[in-house]
């Protein structure tokens, strides 16, 4: 055996800190290649505009060094460990590890949000840091040390899913009923990656692993199958985009750009299958460390981002949150594009809960929320002049069972991402109400929309406090409008049928 390798504990700290920051403002560049393929491609106006804000959002953050989005996401480390290799350290490799991510996530010049709660199941304590992270290690022969690095957001972590299968089942039915289940909360088009075999947890391990692999699949149509898990990924890939979900759930020939399987034999009395979906803000980056020093990632080029720049659509109807009215929001038709001015609150999970328990033991709101407009939203904290950091929304369907108590308040709309449920799209109905849809993965296209932002109630709660902020010409789109017509459920079902009437992905 050749003498060891030493890793200084210093040099994977700052090749964590350095692969964290990276990743949260340049997307992998077979992502965006991929992404304004799609882009090209793409026929349904609506589904368009909204890939166009997370390319145009895309550069603007390479050149800003500032967050793709504002959940900068839950951390996940896959080390493979040279087995040549000593860590100079007194500390567990995880204390060693999540000190790369705190450095990483407190930033001066790039603060990213601390998302990460202690104590899950009871007090729910952001630890202010984003640590812990999620951590596998693999120890493997040779004399460096492998790090992958990914920063995964709740919105597609959330829509995670999982079978034990008979052996006999089949995966391409399982996942064709799962995609539509997921609803748009993990803001496709992304890629989904899938573990087969194993046992419970490693299968999830699988699919979760699958999704640091680059994206290829127009490479593999173009040669064909050489495998059956080619075959199957390539039979996934089809039948997913032709379900018409679409970018943001708008409807759409593009609802993933690909299909990753990983597998390990499994029992024989079983077959496990998970499932992990991977947003917009597609976030993983990969380094070596061979006892050198430590690894920094090589800056891409600004070139290399397709050359778009997002302006709101001319027919976008301008509206003025100060002087709204219950008339107005009834004039909302689903699908409208409209532009929000002036001064709107914004509340998520924490502020929705906190406000539930107040108004039961009968204490007064520190906010009044009649006639205003809520933004679903936890923003990463500011730098240098910007009045709020990376601001865009959080998915809408958390905040579904508050939807009449919120209604009640004298709330006239919401504004988030994704989808409203069944009793949620009721709920605006009866109250006349409307729920306008953000683009999830243009969060700093958003926040430069945002010209005042000052915490007015529950600033305990860190990010998930209660804002107002003073817009400007902010887009949304009409998802479900006074009558409860809901674009989520309309469009895609219209380019399903469509898809298949004009044999629209043929040619891909």
């Amino acid at each position: 055996m050749s003498g060891m390798v030493t890793i200084r504990e210093e040099d994977l700290i700052e090749s964590i800190a350095d692969a964290l920051q990276y990743i949260s403002y340049f997307h992998p560049m077979d992502y965006i290649r991929a992404l304004a393929a799609a882009w090209e491609r793409e026929q349904n106006p609506a589904a368009k505009d909204a890939m166009a804000q997370v390319l145009a959002n895309s550069r603007m953050c390479a050149e800003g060094h500032r967050p793709i989005c504002q959940d900068t996401g839950i951390v996940n480390v896959f080390l493979k460990w040279g087995q040549n290799c000593r860590l100079e350290s007194d500390r567990s490799l995880q204390e060693v590890v999540d000190e790369g991510v705190r450095r990483a996530y407190n930033h001066p010049e790039n603060k990213l949000r601390a998302s990460i709660v202690a104590d899950p199941a009871f007090t729910r304590r952001n630890t202010r840091d984003n640590t812990p992270c999620v951590l596998n290690v693999e120890m493997v022969p040779g004399s460096r040390v492998s790090v992958d690095v990914a920063a995964k957001g709740g919105g597609s972590e959330n829509k995670s899913k999982f079978k034990m299968m008979n052996p006999s089942d089949s995966i391409v039915d399982w996942v064709l009923e799962m995609i539509p289940q997921m609803g748009a909360g993990w803001c496709p088009p992304g890629q989904i990656g899938i573990g087969i075999g194993g046992t419970a947890e490693k299968a999830v391990l699988l699919a979760k692993e699958s999704l640091m692999d680059e994206i290829d699949m127009h490479e593999l149509k173009a040669r064909g199958p050489q495998t059956d898990t080619e075959a199957l990924r390539i039979e996934i890939f089809d039948k997913v985009n032709a379900l018409g979900i679409g970018a943001q759930g708008l409807g759409g020939l593009t609802t993933i750009l690909d299909v990753k399987i990983k597998e390990w034999p499994c029992h024989a009395a079983g077959k496990p299958v998970a499932m992990i979906p991977n947003c917009s803000a597609t976030r993983h980056a990969h380094f070596t460390l061979d006892g050198s020093g430590p690894s920094f990632l090589e800056t891409p080029k600004l070139d290399d981002w397709p050359k778009i720049d997002w302006t709101p659509d001319k027919a976008a109807k301008r509206v003025n949150l100060d002087a709204l009215t219950a008339e107005e929001v009834q004039s909302w038709k689903h699908g409208d594009r409209l532009l929000l001015n002036g001064k709107m609150l914004t509340g998520r999970d924490a502020a929705h809960k906190r406000i539930q328990d107040m108004l039961a033991k009968g204490e007064a709101l520190p906010v009044d929320f009649r006639g205003r407009v809520i933004y679903y939203v936890g923003p990463v904290d500011p730098v240098r002049d910007e009045v709020v950091g990376p601001a865009g929304p959080t998915t809408a369907t958390r905040m579904d069972k508050f939807m009449d108590m919120m209604l009640d308040l004298g709330l006239l709309a919401c504004v988030g991402k994704a989808e409203r449920g069944p009793a949620a799209t009721e709920c605006i109905a009866k109250h006349k109400s409307a729920y306008l849809m953000a683009v999830g993965g243009a969060a700093y296209l958003v926040a430069r929309a945002i010209k005042k932002a000052e915490v007015i109630g529950f600033a305990d709660l860190g990010m998930e406090a209660i804002y107002e902020f003073t817009v400007e010409d902010m887009p949304v789109t009409v998802a479900v409008d006074s009558e409860g017509s809901n674009v989520h459920r309309l469009a895609p079902a219209q380019w399903q049928e469509k898809i298949a009437r004009e044999g629209l992905l043929q040619a891909g």
